[in-house]
């Protein structure tokens, strides 16, 4: 039996006049990244989720690799893991280079067990046994994607950009592995792309979208642009963190995900450059950011990924994530599977790293009510489906209780909190059921709100299906 200890206030509703929005979310995830749904809320807060630390993944340990490999790009490809980095090698003493930046590829089944292919592309010390795909201009920080642009040319399908004089160039490959420039000159001058400088197709909003380094009121900050043909760029705007103090975003790892792509969701390497732990040079954590237009975001302060226990973390340049998320299997029996982020360590020692990290599908954030509970409602929406999904986590002891409401804040009969049955476990995908009618066809399109009662709960997404 669940005790009914929910302590719950009354929230007040707005009346819908003609000036409100109303959100048409038709049936896609909304992830509660943010207050975007959210018109009121009492006893219940936003909680960042922090990955779970693995195994290591990779090891830049071939001799055109090095102590100084970074600028790490990974991303699914028909069933394939793709790996991109730099390789590129620093004396410890002199800190000059051992021999010149390549930009190399791996390539993984799992996310776990990664192979470097002797691709006999480009030489190294008299062999061309070695996973280099590119060398010369761009390499520095070589950062490619798969074009989802549905009239992209077949030998551009993979397209990517990378820093040389002057810029950021653009190049083209048909297979992700060979490579060209799209055009001799820079195709984006304004900025000083000393970063993982990187861009993609938005398919929400029919665009490239570039976001890349460029400095403000002396901190290392992000712009953003965007094209139509990946060649000529809109004017660039500086990225707004509403309150959030200017701090050193070194890098920015910005994606839409994969399960809600309207949603962007970045994740810099914070720079602390004043601070020392283990050697000087500064200090870095992993943090994690949230947008629905590219240019307006709210970043959490509280660290994403904090450097841990292990000493070569703290170490500047470490922390840094790398630009993508895989969706992976989990060891966890049913589990349906993970988020596999990664992350840099060992910078600049002779074991430089990644390690992979894991975190629950859409478990970035979550709206929490504690025992106590607490409760919230939706601004007025608009949905397509018959039944409505959530993604949530409770204790044994928790639940949540969902209400559907009239625009005007009227409980609809059958949908109404002690209709709702209690939701309780652990589900990606649990469907929210009430007692006599779970169907809710025939409120589709129309314009309702929705309160949720949370105790000793989390949830992180819904959707109508």
């Amino acid at each position: 039996m669940i005790y009914r200890l929910m302590l719950f206030f009354p929230i007040s509703v707005t009346c819908l006049s003609s000036e409100m929005v109303i959100r048409d979310i038709g049936s896609r995830w909304e992830l509660f990244v943010d207050d975007w749904l959210i018109e009121r809320k009492e006893g219940v807060h936003f909680k960042l989720h922090h990955p779970i630390p693995r195994e290591i993944a990779m090891t830049f340990d071939k001799p055109w690799e090095g102590n100084t490999c970074g600028y790490v790009t990974v991303f699914e490809d028909e069933g394939i893991f793709r790996m991109y980095y730099r390789g590129s090698d620093h004396d410890p003493e002199s800190w000059r280079e051992t021999h010149p930046e390549f930009t190399c590829y791996a390539e993984s089944k799992d996310g776990i067990h990664w192979a470097k292919p002797e691709l006999g592309l480009f030489e190294f010390n008299g062999s061309k046994r070695n996973n280099i795909i590119w060398q010369g201009i761009g390499t520095h920080n070589f950062t490619p994607f798969k074009d989802k642009n549905p009239d992209c040319p077949s030998e551009a399908r993979y397209k990517a950009l990378g820093r040389g004089e002057g810029g950021l160039y653009a190049f083209q490959s048909p297979d992700g592995i060979h490579w060209e420039l799209m055009r001799d000159e820079p195709i984006i001058t304004k900025g000083a792309f000393d970063s993982q400088n990187l861009a993609f197709w938005d398919e929400v909003r029919e665009c490239y979208v570039v976001f890349y380094r460029e400095f403000r009121e002396g901190y290392r900050d992000i712009m953003t642009s965007t094209s139509k043909d990946f060649i000529h760029w809109a004017e660039p705007r500086f990225l707004d963190y509403g309150n959030a103090p200017l701090e050193h975003l070194y890098t920015n790892a910005i994606i839409p995900y994969f399960r809600a792509p309207h949603i962007y969701l970045g994740f810099p390497m914070r720079f602390f450059p004043e601070r020392k732990k283990v050697i000087s040079g500064g200090l870095s954590d992993g943090v994690f950011m949230t947008s629905r237009d590219g240019i307006h975001w709210h970043r959490w302060l509280e660290a994403f990924i904090r450097p841990g226990p292990i000493s070569e973390r703290w170490v500047h340049r470490n922390n840094m994530t790398v630009w993508g998320i895989l969706l992976t299997k989990s060891d966890l029996p049913g589990a349906p599977g993970e988020l596999s982020i990664y992350s840099s360590e060992g910078y600049p020692g002779k074991d430089n790293r990644l390690r992979r990290f894991t975190l629950r599908i859409d478990g970035f954030v979550s709206l929490y009510g504690d025992y106590q509970g607490g409760e919230f409602i939706t601004y007025p929406l608009k949905f397509k489906g018959k039944e409505l999904l959530l993604n949530y986590s409770t204790s044994a002891g928790g639940k949540i209780l969902v209400e559907i409401l009239d625009a005007e804040g009227k409980p609809i009969p059958g949908f109404a909190l002690d209709d709702c049955l209690e939701i309780y476990g652990d589900e990606i995908e649990g469907k929210v059921q009430w007692a006599n009618n779970s169907d809710l066809s025939k409120l589709a399109g129309r314009v309702i709100r929705m309160r949720f009662l949370l105790q000793d709960a989390d949830l992180y997404a819904l959707r109508f299906r």
